[in-house]
């Protein structure tokens, strides 16, 4: 069989059961997907309004360059327009990254378990792992700069971390910069950045300046509701990211979605908005785990890694036999726990009613 080695020992993305699958195979006429840890409020109403309508010449390639998003970015970013890369969702920057500074002979640390795109691209490109693990769910990042040596290209820090929501503050990110040597890329994965409160935020300007082997990644698929248009970004000094750029195809990012994007950043209210939902929300749900105790991570994020009293396939599929789509900590490698997204306040209670009754069968005994 044609192809690279490494592939045999690898398997493609296994997505969680989408709502249409839930709703046939159980027979329910309502599903709420709680997985994927996206804004189920939707985006902002002038990219609705936009998307309604939209009209374009679909028999021309899009802007390559993405201009207009690439100058209105920069602008709000404070960045040079040559410090930006984008792609269909952070993700392809994740590939990109792997594509142009990892192959066969180096070495990429990252933490254990975080998110699985790092590993998965790396190992493609012929790169060794080292992977570190995690200490109550948040990176290592003592034992990360420990492990670089002469052969390490890039070290990944998930800052909100994916699966944990745990966050590195800027007093560690700095620490850790300054026993990093310079010609070793630093990608901070940012891709909840707006669901962190403002005053626990980087500044952006400030890491860049300072730190010319940083690369920062970031998404309009969480806040801003536009997963469906898969459009990601990094910011990185202008030789990394021209190295980026070159590995990149040429027409990654769709006309709809670069006009989405930048209607999406004209709405200077609605991040606050979001930010602000989904914290009372959460809230409210913490509580409510308290009281039920299940315990969680820290999280400042849009979901919450909680912890079960059972396997967490077992709880998953209680939750999901019962209209709730969730994600089993076994596939994040966190057993026993279940990510959970922060959903509308109403979908969070009728869920807290389903939890209440998962809780009460563990206890008395007859849950199966």
């Amino acid at each position: 069989m044609i192809g690279k080695e490494v592939l045999k020992g690898l398997t493609a993305y296994k997505q969680g059961m989408q709502i249409s699958e839930v709703k046939r195979k159980f027979n329910l006429d309502r599903i709420v997907k709680l997985a994927s840890n996206e804004n189920l409020y939707g985006c902002p109403e002038n990219v609705s309004q936009l998307l309604k309508d939209f009209t374009v010449d679909f028999e021309y390639y899009p802007d390559g360059y993405a201009y207009d998003l690439r100058k209105e970015m920069a602008r709000i970013l404070q960045v040079d327009d040559d410090q930006l890369v984008f792609g269909a969702g952070s993700d392809e920057i994740i590939t990109l990254i792997c594509r142009a500074f990892l192959y066969p002979g180096t070495n990429t640390i990252m933490a254990n378990p975080t998110f699985p795109q790092y590993r998965h691209h790396a190992l493609i490109e012929g790169a060794d792992l080292k992977e570190i693990p995690t200490v109550d769910g948040r990176h290592d990042l003592t034992k990360m700069a420990e492990a670089i040596d002469e052969q390490t290209k890039v070290v990944w820090i998930c800052s909100p971390d994916n699966p944990t929501g745990e966050l590195i503050t800027e007093e560690e990110f700095k620490t850790f910069m300054e026993k990093c040597p310079q010609d070793v890329l630093v990608v901070l994965d940012e891709a909840y950045y707006e669901y962190v409160q403002p005053e626990l935020q980087f500044s952006l300007h400030d890491t860049l300046a300072k730190y010319h082997n940083v690369i920062v990644l970031r998404t309009f698929s969480k806040i801003y509701g536009l997963a469906g248009l898969r459009v990601g970004y990094a910011i990185a000094h202008e030789t990394v990211a021209e190295k980026l750029n070159i590995v990149r195809g040429p027409f990654n990012t769709g006309s709809l979605s670069q006009r989405a994007a930048l209607a999406a950043i004209s709405d200077t209210q609605f991040v606050t908005k979001m930010r602000t939902l989904n914290d009372e929300v959460k809230n409210e749900f913490t509580q409510f785990l308290d009281t039920l105790g299940w315990s969680y991570n820290e999280s400042h994020t849009n979901f919450l890694l909680v912890h079960t009293p059972i396997d967490a396939d077992d709880a998953a599929n209680y939750l999901l036999r019962h209209g709730f789509i969730v994600r089993s900590g076994n596939l994040l490698g966190y057993p026993k726990t279940l990510r959970i997204s922060i959903g509308k306040e109403a979908d969070m209670k009728e869920l807290q009613t389903v939890m209440t009754k998962l809780q009460r069968e563990i206890d008395d005994g007859v849950f199966t």
